[in-house]
């Protein structure tokens, strides 16, 4: 799941299709080769270090507990404050980034909360964060497809890893 999450925001490089530029695809250019590069590194130590402990990958609830502790949580601090700051000209562009903030805010509460259930070892906790788990992930699949759309409209074609 996190890592259909990663490949949909790991935007690698861009190019123009057609060679007019301006306006909004100037803005879709600059906010993916310039204004998101920190958030998509942020995104994927945060994504990496879930994945490490979560899933398959679980071994125990302290090592899962210091992963996001350590390393989940502190990433996602920093990512919601640099989508909060990003720099954005096209009305269309930030209606879209706002999905992708609010997607990215459901999942640091979802990880919140599962610091919340290891450490009160409630069961219910963990089913709510893995609810708010899914409604970020829709919401950033969403900003993901209304993104492409964008992108599409304008000329850009944006290359995923």
């Amino acid at each position: 799941m996190v890592k259909r999450l990663l490949a949909g925001v790991v935007f690698g490089l861009l190019l123009v299709l057609s060679g007019c530029g301006g306006g909004v695809q100037d803005d879709i250019l600059n906010y993916l080769n310039e204004e998101m590069k920190t958030a998509q590194t942020l995104e994927e130590k945060a994504v990496s270090a879930y994945e490490a402990v979560a899933g398959v990958n679980y071994t125990d609830d302290q090592t899962m507990y210091d992963a996001l502790v350590n390393e989940v949580i502190p990433n996602y601090t920093d990512l919601i404050s640099e989508l909060e700051t990003v720099s954005i000209e096209s009305e269309e562009l930030k209606e879209v980034h706002k999905i992708y903030l609010s997607g990215a805010k459901l999942q640091y509460t979802a990880f919140e909360k599962i610091i919340e259930a290891l450490e009160k070892q409630d069961a219910s906790l963990v089913e709510e964060a893995n609810q708010l788990l899914n409604e970020g992930r829709l919401q950033i699949e969403d900003y993901n497809d209304k993104l492409d759309e964008l992108a599409k409209e304008h000329n850009v074609e944006i290359e995923k890893e």
